[in-house]
C-alpha cells in the first residue's frame, strides 16, 4: 500500500511541475525517476528486481532486441530503449539534412512551383507538413516550414499566422498516421509490437480522411485573408532561386538517399525483421559517416534533454505498473464502459484527447499503454482496436491548445520572433474546433471500421 501511495504522488507531483514549467522537462522526470527507485522500489516494495525490470538495460543485449521478425522486441515495462535510440538516430539524420539545406529548399521549390500563390502555397503546406510528419519530428518540421512560411510572407507581402497555424495543426495530424510520425505511436509501436504498416493501414486512414476535412475547414476559417493576400503577388522572377538554400550539394543528394533509405527501412521492417532500434542506429551510424569533419557537431546538436525526459518518464510509470496502480485505472474503466467496447473507444478516445490538450502526450500515452493491455485481457477487447484509438487521441488532442504539443510550442515561439504574436484567443478559437472535429471523425471511423 506505502510503495502506491508513493507511486501516484510521485507521478502527480510530476505532471504537476511539468504543466507549471518551474524546472526543465528532463531535470523533473530524471528526479521524480531517481524518488521511485528509491521510495517506491526501495523503501516501498524492497525489490530489486522491480528495479532491475524497470531499468530493462538487459533488453538492449538481446537478439529480439535488434532483429524481431516482426514480433515485440520491447515489453511496455520499464524503460522502452527501442523508443529512445530510434528517437536520438532520427535527430542525427534531421540534423544532417537541415545542414545541407534540404529543407529551406523543399519549401522554397514547391512555392515556386505555384508561382508564389498564396492560397495554393497554404494548401500544399498543410499537405507538406502532414507528409513530413509521418517520418520526421513534428517539432523539426514545424521549426524549417514556419521559418520559411515567415521568410515567404515577407516576400508576398501575406500574413503568415493562417498558415503557421494550420501548419502545426497538420504536422500533428500527419504525425499520426505513422509509427515514427509522432512519439507516443513509436511509444505503443515499440511496446505492443505494431509495425509501420500496422499503423499506415489502421491510423493512416482515419489521418488520411482527417486530412481532407480539415483542408477543407481550414480553407473557410481563413479564406478571406488569404484572397486578400493573393492579390497583392508581384514579379516572380526577382524572387530567391530555391537553389541557393542547399549549402552543400553533395551533402544534399547524401541526405537525400538517406532519408529515402529509412523511409524504405521502415515501411518494411515487419518484413525484414529490422527492429526500429536497429534501423534509428544504422541511419544515425551512416549519417555520421558520410558527414565526415561535421560528424562531431551533429552528434551536439542532438536533443538530449529530450532523451533523458523519456528515461526518467519510463522509470516514473514504470513505478505505477510495478505497484498495479494501472490495473486499478483499467478495472475502473472497464467497470464505467460495462464490458461496452464502443463506450470504451469513446472513453480512451476522449480522455486521451482532453487531457492531451492540457498536459503533455507522451507521459499520457506511456501511462495508457499498461492500462489497455490490462482493459484487452480482462474485458476480452481487441488490443489493436484500443492501441489505434489511444494513438489517435493523443496524437491529434494536443492540437487543441498552444502548450497541448511540442509542435504548437515552437510554431507560436517561432511567429514570436518575427513580430507575430498569437495569443490563447486566436489560437484556440480556429484549432479546438477543428481538433474537435477530427477526434469526432475519428471516432466514428473507428466505430465503421471495428464494429
Amino acid at each position: 500500500m506505502i510503495a502506491q501511495i508513493f507511486a501516484v504522488i510521485i507521478f502527480l507531483a510530476m505532471f504537476v511541475l511539468i504543466v507549471t514549467e518551474v524546472l526543465e522537462r528532463h531535470v523533473i522526470t530524471l528526479g521524480c525517476g531517481l524518488l521511485t527507485l528509491l521510495l517506491v522500489f526501495g523503501v516501498g516494495m524492497r525489490s530489486m528486481d522491480a528495479v532491475i525490470e524497470t531499468l530493462n538495460v538487459k533488453s538492449i543485449f538481446t537478439l529480439s532486441f535488434w532483429y524481431a521478425a516482426g514480433e515485440a522486441s520491447e515489453s511496455s515495462s520499464g524503460i522502452n530503449w527501442a523508443t529512445i535510440i530510434f528517437v536520438a538516430g532520427m535527430m542525427i539524420m534531421v540534423e544532417g539534412m537541415a545542414r545541407v539545406g534540404f529543407f529551406r529548399w523543399l519549401c522554397m521549390k514547391i512555392a515556386k512551383m505555384v508561382h508564389y500563390r498564396v492560397v495554393p502555397i497554404f494548401v500544399t503546406f498543410m499537405i507538406l507538413s502532414s507528409f513530413l510528419a509521418m517520418f520526421i519530428d513534428s517539432i523539426t518540421v514545424i521549426l524549417f516550414l514556419a521559418a520559411v512560411t515567415i521568410e515567404l510572407s515577407q516576400l508576398l507581402k501575406f500574413n503568415p499566422i493562417p498558415m503557421i497555424l494550420s501548419e502545426v495543426f497538420c504536422a500533428n495530424l500527419g504525425g499520426s498516421a505513422t509509427m515514427c510520425g509522432d512519439p507516443p505511436n513509436i511509444i505503443i509501436g515499440t511496446s505492443l509490437g505494431y509495425s509501420f504498416g500496422d499503423f499506415m493501414q489502421n491510423t493512416g486512414i482515419l489521418a488520411g480522411v482527417s486530412l481532407i476535412t480539415i483542408l477543407i475547414y481550414f480553407y473557410f476559417a481563413f479564406h478571406k485573408e488569404l484572397e486578400q493576400s493573393a492579390a497583392k503577388i508581384g514579379d516572380t522572377a526577382s524572387y530567391p532561386d530555391p537553389r541557393e538554400a542547399i549549402t552543400d550539394k553533395r551533402g544534399f543528394v547524401v541526405s537525400a538517399l538517406i532519408f529515402l533509405c529509412a523511409v524504405v527501412l521502415l515501411v518494411t521492417h515487419a518484413q525484414t525483421g529490422l527492429t526500429v532500434a536497429f534501423i534509428g542506429t544504422f541511419i544515425a551510424i551512416v549519417t555520421l559517416i558520410t558527414s565526415g569533419k561535421n560528424a562531431l557537431s551533429l552528434i551536439k546538436k542532438v536533443d538530449y534533454k529530450t532523451l533523458l525526459f523519456f528515461i526518467g518518464l519510463f522509470v516514473v510509470v514504470g513505478g505505477l505498473e510495478q505497484t498495479g496502480i494501472l490495473n486499478l485505472i483499467a478495472s475502473f474503466i472497464g467497470r464505467i464502459s460495462g464490458g461496452n467496447v464502443m463506450l470504451m473507444v469513446a472513453i480512451i478516445i476522449w480522455i486521451s484527447a482532453i487531457a492531451s490538450a492540457f498536459i503533455d502526450n507522451i507521459p499520457f500515452a506511456a501511462t495508457m499503454i499498461p492500462v489497455i493491455k490490462s482493459l484487452a485481457a480482462t474485458q476480452g477487447v481487441d488490443l489493436s482496436i484500443l492501441a489505434w484509438t489511444l494513438a489517435i487521441g493523443t496524437d491529434i488532442g494536443g492540437s487543441a491548445t498552444p502548450i497541448g504539443a511540442s509542435a504548437n510550442v515552437v510554431g507560436i515561439a517561432t511567429a514570436a520572433k518575427d513580430g507575430y504574436i498569437i495569443k490563447w484567443g486566436k489560437y484556440c478559437k480556429v484549432m479546438a474546433p477543428a481538433t474537435v472535429i477530427v477526434v469526432l471523425l475519428s471516432m466514428l471511423l473507428i466505430y465503421v471500421r471495428y464494429f
